[in-house]
């Protein structure tokens, strides 16, 4: 065997090393991501989790919000059109003010749009209960950050048959290929998905 090969197998092997045996690599269209355990995030990587985790807090908080006014104002089917035309705005908004990527995914959609990132893709179709974080070669950090149905989500997103009628209609007018109903309180509806840039 040359010494370049000996070298190139040794550099592989380094490699599976330093990633250990909690983390999973996974590909997306754009390189290969790392998932991490909490325990193996560098300092740099806290900091790039910690953004995320505030970031997810302040859309989720925005969006509580004004879903609460819409529907003391205008009655419960008008929280589809807040979270049909409002929530993208405000998740852009997060995210040009905190400096990252931020949104919402599932993989029973009510919008077509909220298409997992690459990134999350596999996560997300194995309906990851808890947690995770990736990290990018390049410096990048995703957070993917699960969401419980609360029980006031109930009424859009609970059985059909218990979805009030007027609520109901609205989904059916906004959302014909909608598959976020049949969900009980405490149910993993989705996640949010937050991509940080190198600190």
């Amino acid at each position: 065997m040359r010494h370049g090969e000996i070298l190139l197998i040794t550099l592989i092997g380094l490699s599976v090393a330093m990633l250990g045996p909690g983390c999973a690599r996974t590909r997306s269209s754009s390189g290969q991501w790392a998932s991490l355990s909490p325990d193996q995030l560098s300092p740099t990587q806290r900091a790039q989790w910690e953004r995320a985790v505030a970031a997810r807090d302040d859309l989720f908080g925005q969006l509580m919000t004004r879903l609460q006014a819409a529907i003391e104002q205008q009655g419960t089917a008008s929280a589809i059109s807040v979270c049909q035309q409002e929530a993208p705005k405000i998740a852009r908004a997060v995210g040009e003010a905190r400096g990252l990527s931020i949104g919402r995914t599932s993989w029973k959609l009510r919008n077509p749009k909220n298409l997992p990132p690459a990134w999350a893709t596999a996560l997300v179709e194995a309906r990851t209960e808890g947690p995770s974080a990736l990290a990018h070669p390049d410096g990048r950090l995703g957070a993917l950050l699960p969401i419980r149905l609360k029980e006031q989500c109930l009424t859009c997103h609970g059985a059909a048959e218990a979805i009030p009628a007027e609520v109901r209609t609205a989904l059916k007018a906004r959302y014909p290929d909608d598959q976020a109903t049949g969900f009980a309180e405490g149910d993993l509806r989705g996640w949010f998905w937050v991509e940080v840039p190198p600190g």
